[in-house]
């Protein structure tokens, strides 16, 4: 496998990252929507008025895995988006971490996960949330590995269609609790 770096990206790397982003989400979540929904989803979320004025958003920073110049996974992290109470503490999002289905279990994902968590702590976060599909079972253990816990739940939009996401968390200040 190709060596790969772990960068910034760049206002060069919009279009692909862009296109990484629909390709991941299509390969993992594609089949559970109809094409209004799917289509309508990757355009708001991956077109313009999207991801590139993302990029752009001092509240959000990003890192891109780069394997022989093909963006292979990203991870977006920032201000809180999903609905959380967070009392007095300073919470903190976890927005993405999409890594291309060819290079998942290879590391990419953890280095990814490193480097938010890193952001996030260099952000002032106490706690960090994050929303995941109530059946993506793979990424759920990823996180737990993390010490996230399920929190609540949350209904994230694709398209007309809603679906059942959890919210997890993890203390960055706190003693992990011992389950």
């Amino acid at each position: 496998m190709t060596d790969i770096v772990y960068r910034t990206p760049t206002a060069a790397d919009t279009d692909a990252l862009c296109q990484l982003g629909r390709d991941t989400f299509i390969e993992t979540f594609g089949h559970l929507y109809s094409a209004k929904d799917l289509d309508h989803f990757l355009v708001t979320t991956f077109g313009p008025g999207g991801m590139p004025d993302e990029l752009n958003d001092p509240g959000l920073a990003f890192q891109v895995a780069d394997a022989g110049g093909q963006l292979v996974g990203y991870c977006k992290v920032g201000d809180l988006h999903t609905e959380v109470d967070t009392g007095d503490r300073r919470g903190l999002e976890l927005r993405q971490l999409y890594v291309r289905q060819s290079h998942q279990g290879a590391g990419v994902a953890a280095r990814l996960m490193e480097w938010g968590l890193d952001e996030l702590r260099r952000r002032g976060a106490e706690d960090v949330y994050l929303s995941v599909f109530s059946e993506n079972a793979r990424a759920q253990r990823f996180y737990a590995r993390y010490g996230f816990v399920e929190i609540g739940r949350n209904i994230f939009m694709v398209g007309e269609q809603a679906d059942d996401d959890r919210i997890w968390k993890l203390s960055l200040t706190e003693p992990a609790i011992a389950a």
